[in-house]
């Protein structure tokens, strides 16, 4: 290696109709693809193989390149390694590529699948930083040039690979200085991954030696892989580390450090005679991704965020919505407004008509690219804009719906229009249209499993974590539907308790 939204009883069947299929689930002895799999002894039997190959990654253009040139169909991508070792494992594949340490990795923790002998090609990696810091880019490469001559990642590579060392940077105190932020996707062992609830690795070791001799505490930001370079491009972080390998592409819009290491890129295969597979309990399984290394605490830390998030965004869009929603009406009913009534109705067109992950990429590296703004918040406004457009039409349908006498009737009583509205119209609308904002809440909150693309650990991304840490799917993902679940059946049997309060007051 060289150093380089409806009712209560419909609830009541959505759950019944989970947990069934959960108990289905369980009771399954297990699922093999109903396509043959191919068998692999050569390179060249990729051709004519169904291969996994992460998204984003040069291993990516690499195969597909291959591929295309002997005409044959391209690699099907996953958003991470794990995600396509689990289909490999499943037999809905014949190969996955990535890099030869994971590699070896994964295939030490899935006794059925082997390393085919031959690897496929080898290539370099380095950080990346973006294109307006060369002075910083000039600091990266002498410090990585500097641990080169002290043989750090061999010590790196005997502690996280070999297990012969002990090697762990610990950096000076530079508190009150600004942050080196750096981005990765810890799903990419043993150069970058999850331990004890931290972010750890070769290159995040490396990172801390870097950020120390800047004389700046190290931050590291956890995302999707297809997420750094945009989020390096765009200066909401200062260096990318995730085993990024260096193309003419990329280099338009980002810098590349000096080589880090240099690597290959090894096929994994089913193994020729499956290997028994461990025997764990259901007991084993549950402390092995919840217990161990407190990994529950992915799923805690997680759940508060979506619960963070979603509230504040649930404010801001019924605010919102109902100011919107009654200018809209106003401007229907009295023609005033005519101008702020046609702003709001382009912005519900668009905002309803674009996916919210778009709208929240577009917040995060576009609209605040220059600014340092705390992820959490960037989160409560896109959501909480997205939520504002649907609960602009709800509230204006629940308004629309109060019969004319109510208008007529406050007229004649002398108020004027905002009072009529305010303390006749919306109360009566509100009620009318409580289910279809329950709704709106409830697709909220499943919209907010998306914030791991601009690095926020919620609660569908601490699942991800301990799935990728683990290599299991059933149990982390179970346990974040169940959360999920549980939520929005307490939000539900909130609205309908609050319906039934209503019905009451009517009599």
């Amino acid at each position: 290696m060289k150093f380089m939204k409806p009712g209560s009883r419909q609830h009541f069947h959505s759950a019944a109709g989970l947990l069934l299929t959960v108990l289905a689930v369980l009771t399954l002895p297990g699922c093999s693809s109903e396509t043959e799999t191919r068998e692999i002894t050569t390179v060249e039997d990729l051709c004519q193989a169904r291969i996994g190959v992460q998204i984003g990654t040069t291993t990516e253009l690499a195969i597909n390149d291959y591929l295309k040139k002997h005409e044959c169909p391209l690699a099907e991508r996953f958003n991470s390694t794990p995600d396509a070792v689990a289909a490999l494992n499943q037999g809905k594949l014949d190969a996955v590529l990535t890099d030869e340490l994971p590699a070896r990795r994964f295939v030490e923790d899935n006794p059925n699948l082997r390393l085919l002998d031959t690897p496929f090609q080898t290539e370099s990696y380095a950080a990346i930083l973006p294109k307006n810091q060369e002075e910083l880019l000039t600091k990266f490469n002498a410090i990585i040039d500097d641990m080169s001559r002290e043989g750090v990642y061999d010590q790196l590579y005997d502690t996280f690979v070999n297990g012969t060392g002990n090697f762990h940077y610990t950096p000076s105190s530079w508190e009150g200085q600004p942050e080196l932020v750096i981005a990765t996707s810890p799903d990419f062992p043993p150069y970058e991954f999850y331990k004890d609830g931290q972010i750890t690795g070769i290159e995040m070791e490396m990172a801390a030696i870097i950020a120390d001799r800047l004389h700046m505490p190290l931050k590291i930001e956890s995302m999707e892989f297809d997420s750094i370079i945009n989020a390096v491009s765009s200066g909401k972080v200062h260096a990318g580390f995730s085993g990024f390998s260096k193309t003419e592409e990329r280099a338009k819009v980002i810098n590349f450090t000096h080589d880090i290491c240099t690597t290959r890129i090894m096929v994994i295969i089913p193994a020729a005679a499956a290997a028994a597979a461990r025997d764990l309990t259901f007991t084993d399984r549950l402390y092995n991704n919840f217990i161990k290394e407190d990994r529950w605490q992915l799923l805690a830390k997680g759940l508060g965020v979506t619960i963070l998030i979603s509230v504040f965004a649930a404010l801001i869009g019924l605010m919102g919505g109902t100011v919107m929603a009654t200018i809209r009406v106003m401007n229907h009913r009295t023609g005033r407004f005519a101008i702020p009534s046609l702003i709001i109705r382009l912005f519900v067109n668009i905002i309803r008509g674009t996916p919210v992950m778009v709208q929240l990429l577009i917040i995060y590296y576009v609209i605040f690219a220059a600014v340092d703004i705390d992820k959490i918040l960037v989160a409560i406004v896109a959501f909480g804009i997205n939520s504002m457009a649907y609960t602009t039409e709800i509230i204006r349908s629940g308004i629309q719906a109060i019969p004319e006498g109510q208008f007529e009737a406050g007229h004649a009583l002398g108020l004027r229009p905002f009072t009529i509205m305010k303390h006749i119209v919306l109360p009566q609308a509100f009620k009318n249209v409580l289910p279809a904002l329950a709704n709106e809440g409830i697709s909220l909150i499943k919209e907010t499993s998306i914030c791991g693309y601009i690095g926020l650990m919620d609660l569908t991304r601490g699942g991800v974590v301990i799935r990728n840490t683990t290599f299991e799917a059933f149990l982390p993902l179970l346990a974040v539907a169940l959360i999920y679940l549980a939520i929005i059946g307490t939000l539900s049997a909130g609205v309908s308790r609050m319906e039934r309060s209503l019905k009451k007051n009517e009599r």
